[in-house]
């Protein structure tokens, strides 16, 4: 049951007829009940029973009920204040709500008094809002008052809860609607591992398409016509867009020391241009008569105003400055000896892959293998020339190299990079700056652009990789007869017989060639000796015991060897020259080696302790200056 003030609160003979009167005057229970009330219709009344009443008479009417505070007609004002107090009791209150009340609870029994209806009363159990009378229709549902203003800050409330409920919105009836939507929530997650990825074009290229859209609708011009239909205008737009967004004026942004800069860097730049042109002319100026042009310029190039003259000059002279970074450090790499004082032929060998091979592994580390033959070659070689250490690696790499595998100095001039001349990306040995004539040089080498200056020169031999078994590996000893022939016989210029064997193993053309001069010198002898009498005064003197004169033999003249021994003598018992000139060669080789084996040491100490006199001088010298420096005020010249 309700209480009695809700009952009477909703009364249709309470009620004000105007609904604005009912919204401000009845409570907020009061409006849910009746809000929740109006959605079903009140049950029938029951059957009225014969000489009984269907229902208990009609309430007095009574007056009518305004807000607290105020009364109707110039009543007394009712409103309960603070000094009225409340009282208990069973007194009723003077109001006309208790009788009311009174009459009411006399027509229906309820169990809220604790007593039972009378016998044959009709008793309502459904509700106590209706009346024994036929259902009257709540006055707020019959003037809808319950409904929202239609916009009215109310209307606007259920519309705000409506849309935060999730309302689905209405399907869209067009064509379009029924395409599926792309799936952005199956993108993949950004990998977040490298970094933050860049929202930029999500930011900002959802707003330029956004732009776009809104820009579409005004593309159309006032007389119809469509000027978005050429190809490309759009994309034009939008580019022209983007460089709107872009573009702004560097002077507005530019201050006076930003000027100042800009000036100072178009000064640098004039006077850069002016001292390239500059440098362009003095560099391109013709030689004088008293100054000799580059050696790579043609005579012709060095006079004249052309400008293919003027870039060869400006070339040549800049060719010259940057030659101290490729050329050798010296443009005489070996001094000044007098022709009496050494060999008259200059033999040149290289280092690497020649003499020796160099190996590395993570066992041993750098190992060098000596190629076998490699002492007989140098010392039986060294007394007909004059030999010339030439490698391309750095000579303080070679030097410790060198010391082993030459302590007594047969090779008389080490040379290492430092001489070498750069081209083209390769180490160049260049003869010509050796200081030597080019017609009594040999340069025995493995790899054919070493010798790219001077191929006539040039003997390459194949690489030796270190293996005793090597079938090349005897090479080098093999060229000892043909060397040893161009130093003995005199021969002038050794370029045109290195042509002669261009495209041939020289050792083995040597031999061949050898061969067939000794069959014929046989011939030649066996020809002779049968022209030759058998009795003759030479004959008739030996057989007295009488030597014969200096040249009685056959072609030998007066020629005598290093021995004493008659070159004629050796020509009659059918030796040639080159093998008296050999068996000489050997001579001296064997008298060598017995020096080194019984005075060898000797020399290595002797070396040892000149090195070392020669070392305590040089710290005596500069512990003299360094004294002298700080004893005279810098100057040298004093005393220990």
């Amino acid at each position: 049951m309700l209480p009695r003030a809700a009952t009477r609160a909703i009364r249709p003979s309470t009620l004000s007829p105007s609904p604005l009167h009912i919204r401000q005057s009845l409570p907020i229970t009061s409006l849910r009940i009746r809000q929740a009330s109006s959605s079903r219709r009140p049950p029938p009344p029951p059957p009225a029973s014969s000489g009984r009443a269907s229902r208990p008479p009609p309430p007095p009417k009574q007056p009518k009920q305004t807000s607290p505070g105020t009364s109707v007609g110039g009543g007394k004002d009712k409103t309960w204040k603070p000094q009225d107090g409340i009282k208990f009791g069973a007194q009723a209150m003077p109001s006309a709500a208790n009788a009311t009340n009174a009459v009411e609870d006399a027509a229906y029994k309820t169990p809220v008094d604790g007593t039972r209806p009378a016998d044959g009363a009709a008793v309502r159990r459904d509700s106590p809002l209706e009346g024994a009378a036929s259902p009257q229709e709540p006055l707020a549902q019959r003037l809808d008052a319950d409904e929202p203003v239609p916009g009215s800050v109310r209307d606007a409330t259920h519309s705000a809860q409506a849309a935060a409920e999730n309302t689905p919105p209405p399907q869209d009836p067009s064509p379009q609607a029924s395409e599926p939507e792309p799936a952005q929530a199956q993108q993949p997650l950004p990998d977040l591992r490298q970094g933050i990825p860049s929202t930029f074009d999500f930011e900002f290229g959802s707003k330029k398409e956004a732009r776009t859209q809104q820009q579409q609708p005004s593309d159309q011009a006032d007389d119809g016509v469509d000027i978005t239909a050429t190809p490309g205008t759009s994309e034009q737009r939008e580019k022209k867009g983007d460089r709107e967004e872009r573009e702004y004026t560097r002077s507005a942004y530019e201050t006076s020391l930003d000027r100042r800069r800009a000036q100072m860097a178009n000064w640098l730049y004039a006077s850069l241009l002016l001292a390239l042109t500059t440098g362009s002319f003095y560099l391109a100026r013709p030689f004088p008569a008293h100054e000799a042009p580059p050696t790579a310029l043609a005579p012709e190039d060095a006079t004249g105003w052309s400008p293919a003259k003027m870039y060869e000059r400006a070339r040549a002279r800049l060719g010259h400055q940057l030659g101290y970074y490729t050329e050798p450090t010296f443009p005489q790499l070996l001094p000044e000896v007098p022709e009496s004082q050494r060999q008259p032929f200059t033999l040149v060998l290289s280092l690497e892959d020649l003499m020796i091979h160099s190996t590395w592994d993570r066992k041993h580390g750098y190992r060098t293998a000596k190629r076998p033959g490699i002492d007989y070659f140098i010392r039986y070689l060294s007394q007909y020339y004059e030999l010339v250490l030439f490698t391309s690696v750095p000579l303080a790499m070679a030097d410790p190299v060198i010391k082993k595998l030459d302590p007594y100095h047969f090779i008389m001039w080490p040379l290492g990079r430092e001489a070498t001349k750069y081209e083209g990306g390769e180490y160049v040995k260049d003869l010509s700056y050796l200081n030597r004539p080019l017609g009594k040089t040999i340069l025995v080498d493995t790899h054919a652009p070493h010798a790219k200056n001077q191929p006539e020169n040039a003997i390459i031999l194949s690489k030796w990789m270190g293996d005793p078994k090597d079938p090349h590996a005897g090479d080098l000893v093999s060229l000892i007869p043909f060397l040893e022939y161009l130093a003995t016989m005199g021969t002038e210029d050794v370029r045109p017989v290195l042509k002669s064997f261009e495209g041939q193993d020289i050792a083995q053309e040597f031999a061949r060639r050898e061969g067939l001069a000794r069959e014929k010198f046989n011939a030649q002898l066996e020809a002779e000796r049968a022209r030759k009498p058998k009795f003759s005064i030479g004959s008739l003197a030996g057989g007295l015991g009488m030597k014969a004169a200096p040249g009685g033999g056959a072609g030998g003249g007066s020629m005598v060897l290093a021995d004493g021994s008659s070159v004629a003598e050796g020509l009659a018992q059918g030796k040639m020259m080159s093998d008296l000139v050999r068996e000489q060669g050997q001579k001296q080789y064997e008298h060598l080696e017995r020096q080194i084996r019984e005075n060898g040491q000797q020399w290595l100490r002797e070396e040892e302790e000149e090195a070392k006199r020669m070392m305590e001088g040089q710290m005596r010298e500069m512990k003299r200056g360094a004294l002298g420096w700080f004893g005279g005020g810098g100057g040298g010249g004093g005393k220990e």
